[in-house]
């Protein structure tokens, strides 16, 4: 029998891929994922104990601002506790920071002076001062000389006795009295400096009449404060203050504005520390006063020793007739002005 020829088999296929199924991927090293910074809790997100909530209001922490580290981002003990010292450092550190500097201040608008840009004949009275001035530098041979005074005892001693005084004697103790006690007293035994050139001649005048200059709206004025060397404290404190505010208000007599030995000018009051004062003819000399300043100045304490201490301190300035007074006589007399201040011995005058 014949065989039968058997048909060839089908090629075999790869069977499809099943549908949805990638292929695989080629394998890669997994790398570690960064976790998420822990932020403040907002409020009500995670469960806050009871005693988180009372430890926050004792310390004044907001949870709301707090960054909790617990599980969840819950809010622990520990967050309240290391907010709370954050928030004190940063007070400490404000506090410990310097100010800012204030904005400087504007300043003040300068009064102008209604005089400026204008032109007027000169007073009657600036006239006579002028002509004095020039004859008194063209009479004399002026120069001045001065000293430097610690006043703090008599400072202290104003300042004590000051209230009882202008009840006793109804008006103000200021310093000028003690200068003109002091200055008048030293003339008594300086005449030189209470004198007067008359052609060849020489007059030591016996008695201390002591002119005071006053400052006026009008100009420069003098009054006299006649016999000043029989004057007390009190004595001499009414005669300058009663002669300035008349001298001041016009009502000055010519007499009284006549009749000097020696003047004394203030300048301190004008806050001028030394001056070179004009004599005032026909005198020989003139004080000038200048402004009391505190400052450092070497002194002695107790045991003899050089200290530092804070001291009231000014300077008296002499201008003298070279023709008459020389350098050592000027020296010595204002050596002993010095000498009676900074004892500041007026105790008894004042009734202390």
């Amino acid at each position: 029998a014949r065989a039968e020829a058997k048909p060839a088999p089908e090629p075999v296929s790869p069977a499809p891929a099943a549908p949805g199924v990638a292929a695989p991927a080629p394998q890669t090293t997994a790398q570690p994922q960064a976790q998420p910074e822990p932020t403040p809790a907002a409020a009500g997100t995670a469960y806050i104990t009871p005693l988180v909530r009372k430890l926050a209001a004792e310390k004044g922490v907001d949870l709301a601002t707090v960054t909790g580290t617990g599980v969840g981002g819950r809010i622990r003990k520990q967050d309240v506790e290391a907010a709370a010292e954050k928030a004190a450092a940063e007070k400490a550190a404000a506090q410990a920071a310097p100010a800012a500097p204030a904005a400087p201040a504007k300043a003040a608008p300068v009064e102008v002076s209604p005089l400026r840009g204008t032109s007027e004949k000169m007073s009657r009275l600036r006239k006579v001062i002028a002509k004095r001035m020039r004859e008194s530098l063209d009479t004399s041979a002026q120069l001045t000389s001065m000293v430097e005074v610690d006043v703090t005892r008599i400072a202290t001693l104003r300042t004590r006795a000051k209230n009882a005084f202008q009840a006793a004697e109804g008006t103000k103790l200021t310093f000028l009295p003690f200068f003109v006690k002091a200055a008048t007293e030293a003339l008594k035994a300086h005449p030189k400096l209470n004198a007067t050139i008359d052609g060849e001649q020489v007059v030591y005048h016996g008695a201390e009449h002591i002119g005071i200059a006053v400052d006026t709206p009008r100009g420069l004025l003098v009054p006299v404060i006649k016999d000043a060397g029989d004057l007390t404290i009190g004595g001499i404190a009414k005669k300058i203050n009663d002669l300035a505010a008349r001298t001041r208000d016009s009502k000055v007599t010519p007499d009284e504005l006549s009749g000097s030995t020696f003047t004394i000018t203030n300048t301190g009051s004008a806050g001028l520390l030394m001056d070179t004062p004009i004599i005032n003819q026909p005198e020989v000399a003139i004080l000038g006063v200048g402004a009391i300043v505190k400052r450092p100045a070497v002194v002695k304490d107790a045991e003899g020793n050089d200290t530092i201490g804070i001291r009231s301190m000014m300077y008296l300035s002499l201008t003298y007739d070279h023709r008459l007074v020389d350098g050592a006589d000027a020296g010595r007399y204002l050596t002993a002005v010095k000498a009676r201040l900074e004892e500041g011995a007026f105790e008894a005058e004042l009734g202390l």
